[in-house]
């Protein structure tokens, strides 16, 4: 909702370099570098920078956030990979078990990192609950946030620390080059099955979560599937799914309402046709009348077709009325052909616009 989907990705590449100076930094101090709490905060430290740098970039130099993204995200995941390369000299034991953040590791995870991973995600979750009406607001209308005395910048801070923590905590499941994949599609699949911000926020948690079980369970299927990347294509095909089937927002519901409003259209000329006199020459709209039994083969309408059609020509006559009225300009902007008089205005105005329309008639 703020259009920082890519921040992300700069977040996860920056976070590279942190992983392997916790890695040297514990191994120097003759510790296990593979300790996986000592690499998250490495990486963490690294991703905080990188998020730094892209904020200063876009907010002391002329550069727009893109660019700054592609610089810093370029240079932190440049520098990590330099590092991976000086840690395969060093005499450690290499950087086996380091490249799993890059592509992520599942299959190498131990009870003690998935304990830690889901006491990272529950407090990510509690604070998205603690700080979901100010990020709200400010992500719908961020003067109006401004307006109520609300600070922009801290809640900004909040979010973009927010995805940071998201970042680190699925470094180890899918990797960084895929974690954004998980930080985004989630989110976009669920804004096709609702419109209301804490409605998507729980749709994009289930969506996530099942992604995540159902790339497990299909890797365990057969040896050398890897887990990270099923689980991002799994997301993507419940994205592509939505995209197609979602019931407000899916392709599908649009085509067919769109086809029901050029059939609604098509009914509504007719009937107006069948009002003043008119012939009917549209091979469809005849059909269309035809099968709601308000007019025969030849065109001409049925006592039910008399009825509905001069109820059509009122109801015309009544927005010629309203979209004359400069008083009702608004409400009248709503005039599509099909939506009736009576879902925009009171009873008090349509009786008002009636008595001037009766008001001629009854003088002819």
């Amino acid at each position: 909702l703020r259009k920082r989907a890519l921040v992300s990705d700069a977040i996860a590449h920056a976070s590279l370099p942190g992983v392997a100076l916790a890695f040297i930094g514990m191994s120097a101090l003759g510790l296990d570098g593979r300790f996986l709490p000592g690499l998250l905060a490495g990486s963490a430290l690294s991703a905080f920078l990188g998020l730094l740098a892209v904020q200063w970039l876009v907010t002391r130099t002329r550069l727009s956030e893109d660019a700054a993204i592609g610089s810093v995200l370029s240079a932190f995941f440049a520098f990590g990979v330099v590092l991976l390369t000086v840690i395969q000299a060093l005499p450690t034991g290499g950087q086996a078990g380091l490249e799993g953040f890059l592509l992520g590791s599942t299959a190498g995870m131990v009870l003690a990192d998935a304990q830690l991973i889901a006491c990272g995600g529950a407090l990510v979750a509690l604070l998205v609950v603690v700080f979901r009406r100010p990020m709200t607001v400010a992500s719908f209308d961020p003067n109006y946030a401004a307006a109520r005395g609300m600070n922009l910048n801290r809640i900004d801070l909040i979010m973009m620390g927010l995805v940071l923590a998201v970042t680190v905590i699925g470094l180890k499941i899918v990797g960084l080059i895929m974690i954004v994949a998980l930080l985004i599609i989630p989110a976009v699949t669920a804004r096709f099955w609702s419109d209301r911000a804490e409605h998507v926020v729980l749709f994009a948690g289930l969506f996530g979560g099942l992604s995540a079980w159902m790339g497990a369970a299909l890797s365990a299927t057969a040896p050398d599937l890897p887990t990270g990347p099923l689980i991002v294509l799994i997301a993507f095909v419940m994205f592509v799914l939505s995209m197609l089937l979602a019931p407000s927002r899916g392709l599908l519901s649009s085509v067919l309402r769109h086809r029901r409003f050029q059939r609604g259209v098509h009914l509504r000329q007719g009937l107006l046709s069948l009002a003043q006199g008119l012939p009917i020459y549209e091979p469809l709209t005849l059909r269309l009348l035809k099968k709601a039994g308000l007019a025969r083969a030849d065109g001409v309408a049925t006592q039910d077709g008399k009825a509905r059609a001069a109820r059509a020509l009122w109801d015309e006559k009544r927005w010629e009325i309203a979209r004359a009225t400069p008083e009702l300009e608004t409400a009248a902007a709503r005039y599509d052909g099909l939506t009736r008089l009576e879902e925009v205005l009171t009873p008090d105005q349509i009786a008002e616009i009636d008595a001037r329309i009766a008001g001629p008639e009854m003088a002819t």
